[in-house]
């Protein structure tokens, strides 16, 4: 039996959690892109602890200007995937490892590097990574295809310490797809604890129009990727109406009002209003309006036991929208630390258009004290 939304004023405790855990105002540069000029970016992965130090480890990909929209000479787009290390709790990163294109081949050239998920257990470390590779559309939608494009898809590679990743060696391909509808995916999230132990995939889809984008999720049990579906959570009504991507599944802490709910989710994702700018009217409403590569972020959450039914709380507007730039604030991913704070991670737009990977962390008390 599927449980109904939430009373309202427990909805507002979920959004004011989100609103505090992702506040741009009091969010620190953790990770700077190659370049401070618009289209330079770093992000799009997700923070973990190693459970062999304590350290905290971080993945996500550096990115150069370029369009594959235009063609794939205007620039090398995403080039390197790096994992990072802190030993003071995330304020500051070590860069530890890392590999460009031609370390992440996988049956096919790699044209572009994209969203990435880092897995570390006491025996295993797992990297999921999105790359745009040389690949064909299938007939009978060749002639969409602009020259010199690929096809996203998703990866992984595997060993027993970060140290020890290779995936020159190791790499082997997790998520494809043929059907036009859902043919590039990417951007992976890796959540555990999910419904009786097992670990949730979420990510993102696009058709080869690239018109819009979709979240998809799958299951693992063990090393066995489920079942999966590409068009799970529906694009939304107005801000998030031509792309909707889940980024991050968050339990929500058994504090407060909440100490003896149902086991519940919150649901950070990026949303835009069309894939390419829009203008707007001079005498209109001044708002960041997200479009592909510059999204906004919203919440939504859901009962565990009826996933995937979820509930927006960003239904009309966005929640979380960077004060420079063009306004993008995406790709959100939330650590929840065994002493009960949260740390989050995410790509904002900056005062240059670049858009580095800043942090935030709110302690136990204070999240308790948002959810009473």
């Amino acid at each position: 039996m599927l449980m109904s939304a939430l009373p309202e004023n427990l909805e507002r405790k979920l959004t004011r959690l989100g609103s505090a855990l992702i506040d741009t105002k009091r969010a620190k540069t953790v990770i700077e892109p190659n370049q401070e000029d618009d289209g330079f970016w770093f992000g799009s992965g997700n923070a973990v602890r190693d459970p062999h130090d304590g350290s905290l480890l971080l993945i996500g990909r550096y990115r150069d200007a370029g369009d594959s929209r235009i063609g794939l000479t205007q620039g090398a787009r995403g080039r390197e995937l790096a994992v990072f290390r802190s030993f003071d709790h995330g304020s500051s990163f070590e860069k530890i490892c890392s590999w460009d294109k031609s370390d992440l081949y996988c049956g096919s050239t790699v044209l572009s590097i994209e969203g990435s998920a880092l897995r570390v257990t006491k025996r295993k470390v797992d990297v999921l990574v999105s790359t745009e590779k040389v690949r064909t559309y299938p007939n009978p939608l060749r002639n969409f295809q602009k020259p010199g494009t690929g096809i996203w898809s998703i990866d992984r590679f595997s060993a027993t310490r970060v140290e020890k990743l290779a995936p020159q060696e190791r790499i082997t391909p997790l998520l494809t797809s043929v059907d036009p509808a859902y043919l590039h995916l990417k951007d992976p999230s890796i959540s555990s604890g999910f419904q009786n132990g097992r670990t949730l995939l979420t990510y993102c889809a696009h058709p080869y129009t690239w018109s819009s984008s979709t979240s998809g999720f799958g299951t693992w049990s063990g090393d066995d990727l489920n079942t999966t579906n590409p068009d799970f959570f529906p694009r939304g009504s107005t801000w998030d109406v031509a792309a909707t991507r889940i980024t991050c599944r968050l339990a929500v802490p058994r504090v407060g009002a909440f100490a003896n709910q149902p086991a519940l989710s919150l649901y950070f994702y990026d949303g835009a209003e069309c894939l390419r700018p829009l203008d707007s009217h001079e005498k209109g409403v001044a708002r960041a309006r997200g479009y592909s590569c510059e999204e906004l972020g919203g919440l939504a959450y859901g009962f565990d036991r009826d996933f995937p039914q979820l509930h927006r709380l960003s239904r009309l507007v966005p929640l979380f929208v960077s004060p420079q730039g063009t306004g993008s604030n995406r790709y959100a991913s939330v650590l929840a630390e065994e002493n009960g704070d949260l740390f989050a991670t995410w790509e904002r737009s900056s005062t240059t258009r670049s858009q580095p990977l800043v942090s935030h962390r709110l302690s136990a008390a204070r999240i308790k004290r948002l959810l009473t």
